[in-house]
């Protein structure tokens, strides 16, 4: 997941009461459809690693520096998505321990 990826959900505001739940799907599909894409992301980062890693050690024509960088970006992208999965459980569970 590349950093430049991770959009900012804004808060919806409604103006009307009845545009409550309707502006509330549309802001759930589109966390949905943002966590879909960068754990997609994730997931191509490695798959591309693997690829390029593979083509070195079977000797196709690859320059170690090219599988080096596709590594350390998809490392960097594995990091990122653990840090936000962390950040989103502590929040999670600094809720939990909200008394109402």
């Amino acid at each position: 997941m590349d950093v430049s990826q991770i959009g900012i959900v804004a808060p919806v505001t409604p103006t009307v009461s009845q545009a409550a739940p309707t502006n509330q799907v549309a802001s759930k599909e589109s966390f949905s459809t943002m966590l879909k894409d960068a754990i997609g992301s994730v997931n191509e980062a490695q798959q591309s690693s693997d690829v390029m890693t593979n083509k070195l050690i079977t000797g196709q024509d690859v320059e170690l520096h090219d599988v080096m960088i596709t590594a350390q970006k998809a490392s960097v992208t594995l990091n990122t998505a653990l840090q936000f999965r962390n950040k989103a459980v502590e929040a999670y569970q600094e809720i939990m321990r909200m008394t109402v």
